[in-house]
């Protein structure tokens, strides 16, 4: 196998989103529920919006990630 060969290997098992303006790679197939989960969120705490459309909780784990996907997610926190 050449470094060529790894490098598509790899741009085909991942998928580059901007994630709150930072871009990041996830693995390719990731849903927003795997991101949660990775994340260590709270899905009940969190509201994620993809490219501009707010995306409803139960459609989380359907809904999966494409490369250039901008997505912002933004996170509770209960406090006193």
């Amino acid at each position: 196998m050449t470094h060529s060969d790894e490098l598509e290997d790899t741009e085909i098992d991942t998928v580059t989103i901007t994630l709150n303006g930072n871009s990041i790679t996830v693995p390719a197939g990731s849903s927003i529920n795997d991101l949660l989960e990775a994340r260590e969120l709270v899905q009940r705490l969190v509201v994620v919006e993809i490219n501009g459309e707010i995306v409803a909780r139960s459609r989380f784990a359907e809904i999966v990630f494409r490369h250039g996907d901008v997505v912002e997610m933004v996170h509770f926190v209960g406090g006193g």
